[in-house]
């Protein structure tokens, strides 16, 4: 599945905050849907720890004493697997969130590009092409075969409600 991206790559390169952690459990890691694991195993992908639940198991940096994605690639500020990165990557800085047992899209307020264009027109046509891309069958049967990816960020901002199925969440 490949989404068509908001962010400019330039200005995404600037920002020192994605594929960065606090803590080394963060809820915030990227997680990877089934598909996602064999397609990086098929491609020979460098190893790289995978929790239980499907995270991408960071590697501390003792410089900015803060936990890396092991696919960062921190001299370029570049994902080493961007042309086929993870989902949950591709969708950021919209990220599908539990709530009340709903699946809902929401959108991290302290991306920068966020705040800078939230309430532009590019910004809501975006929106409506991901709720579009969201609620299509392939992605919502997608999304149920992946409930690893349903976080609870609660601190984020609501954007859309999918349409899942109750026995989604």
């Amino acid at each position: 599945m490949k989404l068509k991206q908001i962010v400019p790559e330039s200005f995404c390169l600037k920002c020192q905050g994605c594929c960065r952690f606090r803590q080394a459990n963060s809820p915030w890691l990227p997680c990877l849907m089934h598909e996602e694991i064999q397609d990086l195993l098929d491609r020979k992908i460098p190893p790289v720890s995978i929790s239980i639940d499907r995270k991408i198991q960071p590697v501390f940096d003792p410089q900015s004493e803060m936990y890396l994605c092991a696919l960062l690639d921190k001299p370029s500020n570049k994902c080493k697997i961007y042309g086929f990165h993870p989902f949950e990557c591709q969708l950021y800085p919209f990220l599908i969130n539990l709530r009340q047992d709903k699946a809902i899209i929401t959108v991290d307020m302290n991306c920068p590009y966020v705040e800078k264009s939230a309430h532009t027109q590019e910004f809501r046509d975006y929106v409506k092409y991901l709720t579009e891309f969201l609620n299509a069958p392939e992605q919502i049967k997608l999304i149920k075969n992946n409930p690893q990816n349903l976080e609870a960020y609660e601190e984020l901002a609501k954007v859309i409600e999918l349409n899942l199925p109750d026995e989604a969440a």
